[in-house]
């Protein structure tokens, strides 16, 4: 189990991704752990190397008693972030974990690259927060649950009951009491208003359009509108932002942190190898003459770099668009080759099996017989090959 001990607790984490990639730290809200970041940890890993750890007092990490401090807890996140030998690093918080941003925006700002702080405020309600601890001492977790639920997702979500929602309410109900309202003290005391104007790191600040614990106007607003130069984006639901629109969520990171390359070719070139292969792209340029040059330059710009290379979109999702829509037209030759790569790279027979079950209720089944026909000659060709 990943576990580290730094200023007498012991931290739990996942640290995902390229070792040679630049780092974000994901840190989660009050009453839940470090999974809350499931539905983003997958696609920021094939961009960054993805920390994600256990607040003190929450998950797996210890629990030590009394109140805490929200810059206890940032002091608690540079302790691992030096034990694993991270020196900088871009941090996003949803809701405490976007005060621990904001403590160390102002306390460390030489160690962030970028800060993002999600569904939270700078001085968050106190007596709200000391009702919720009161209510914890007095009746446990269970006494909070349904409440707390109900501030987390919007009461259509909350009524559907699906697997996050399920998730989360399991998470906040196993919460330690006792680390729990210690951190229920640190949101309580917050107050970082007196200091954002100082906050020199690139910020965005993410809001939703019906948060009942920390509504936009008097939390979120103030944040951006005191911290110089932050940007905004406002998501459709309630506190839990990265749940309840995820892929809105992410795409929000992704415009936030990986800016659009400048090169455009040499992107295009690194995805347009990656995708296909070296061989391929080697011969289609060793074949490219003066009337073909141009067009390959196309392909790699405006395909490769200006498509392919968007991170909303994981490349298995892409590569299965791209054979849907050319079986779709019967577009064989891409087709063959799209699936002869992507079958030595991401891609699996049930993907094509699906995708082409998909062709033949929406493109219809002659489309769908020629594609199946030409997915299991290179099936059978692939295991020849691997065998």
């Amino acid at each position: 189990m990943p576990l580290i001990t730094t200023n007498g607790c012991h931290t739990f984490y996942r640290l995902d991704g390229p070792d040679n990639a630049p780092v974000i730290v994901l840190a989660h809200s009050l009453g839940l752990d470090h999974t809350m970041w499931d539905p983003q940890a997958s696609d920021l890993s094939r961009h960054f190397r993805v920390l994600r750890y256990d607040l003190r007092g929450h998950g797996a990490s210890s629990t030590t008693p009394g109140d805490y401090t929200v810059d206890q807890l940032g002091q608690d996140l540079l302790a691992l972030a030096d034990a694993l030998g991270i020196q900088t690093f871009a941090i996003a918080g949803v809701s405490l974990g976007g005060l621990i941003g904001q403590s160390l925006a102002t306390h460390a700002p030489e160690r962030l690259t970028h800060l993002v702080v999600a569904s939270s405020s700078a001085k968050p309600d106190s007596a709200a927060m000391e009702a919720r601890r009161q209510a914890v001492l007095q009746g446990g977790m269970e006494s909070v649950q349904e409440s707390v639920l109900a501030r987390f997702f919007s009461p259509h979500v909350v009524q559907a009951n699906p697997p996050v929602v399920a998730s989360a309410r399991r998470v906040l109900r196993s919460t330690n009491p006792e680390g729990y309202m210690g951190c229920v003290a640190a949101v309580r005391d917050a107050d970082y208003t007196a200091v954002l104007g100082r906050i020199t790191v690139p910020t965005l600040v993410i809001g939703t359009d019906a948060d009942p614990a920390m509504p936009w106007p008097t939390h979120g607003q103030r944040v951006a509108t005191s911290i110089p130069g932050a940007t905004t984006v406002m998501l459709r639901g309630a506190h839990l932002s990265n749940l309840e629109s995820p892929r809105a969520f992410g795409a929000a990171l992704f415009q936030f942190l990986l800016p659009p390359t400048g090169d455009v070719h040499a992107a295009g070139m690194k995805i347009r190898r990656a995708t296909l292969g070296d061989d391929y792209v080697d011969a289609a340029i060793a074949a490219s003459t003066d009337f073909t040059r141009s067009f390959q330059d196309y392909v790699t710009r405006t395909a490769w770099g200006a498509l392919w290379a968007r991170p909303g979109l994981a490349p298995a999702t892409r590569r299965l668009v791209t054979i849907a829509i050319s079986a779709s037209l019967g577009r064989w030759e891409e087709f063959r080759l799209h699936v002869r790569t992507g079958l030595s790279h991401e891609l699996e027979a049930c993907d094509l099996e699906e995708i082409l079950l998909q062709v033949a209720v929406y493109a219809g089944v002659p489309a769908a017989n020629t594609a199946f026909h030409i997915a299991r000659e290179e099936l059978t060709a692939d295991r020849r090959t691997t065998s």
